[in-house]
């Protein structure tokens, strides 16, 4: 699918001379119909029909974050939030593999995550949480967090997030707090 944006208005010679113009598009591809400038929300009712083993048509898969070690086995894919909507919030849905965990960090912004798939656990505060199935948990703003899965299946969840929000802190372990990466059931950590 190819999507056009207008890059400029031109005069038109070949049109009468009352002042109308010539739209001058150049061609994109779809997944990089991302402006650097803000932009007026193009709002649109879409459908991203999923395609099993929780994946959608028009999404794409990606690392979950550009850089940084303090993380492992989990990806993103960014449902609502970067198509052009005027949405307040994203939908974002992660997996992480067996034995593989997100950032521990902290950040103003508030999330709220919706188990869908396996079980996984959450560090949250000083708490520890074991996700199942539609298991939702809001996590507070400025609360130190982080996702794992010690289990032997694949975690997935929604996780809804606002649309500004700011960059995460990614913190350091303490030594003697208990780890949420814990391994369950002989599962081992899988890389990236």
């Amino acid at each position: 699918m190819e999507i056009f944006m207008i890059d400029k208005i031109s005069p038109n010679p070949s049109l009468p001379k009352r002042g109308m113009k010539k739209r001058v598009c150049k061609r994109i591809p779809s997944c990089d119909f991302v402006d650097k400038k803000k932009s007026n929300p193009i709002n649109r009712t879409r459908l991203y029909r999923h395609k099993g083993n929780y994946t959608w048509r028009g999404i794409k898969t990606e690392k979950y974050k550009t850089e940084g070690g303090d993380w492992a086995g989990i990806i993103r894919r960014v449902l609502t939030g970067r198509h052009k909507e005027s949405t307040k919030f994203h939908l974002r849905y992660f997996e992480i593999l067996p034995g593989g965990y997100s950032s521990y960090e902290k950040h103003k912004h508030e999330h709220v995550v919706v188990a869908i798939r396996g079980k996984g656990k959450v560090l949250c505060g000083k708490r520890h949480y074991k996700l199942n199935f539609l298991d939702t948990l809001y996590m507070a703003p400025d609360i130190p967090h982080q996702l794992s899965n010690p289990f032997n299946e694949p975690f997935g969840f929604l996780c809804i997030v606002n649309a500004k929000r700011d960059k995460p802190k990614v913190l350091k372990r303490v030594r003697g707090v208990k780890d949420s990466r814990d391994r369950v059931n002989g599962a081992k950590h899988s890389a990236t």
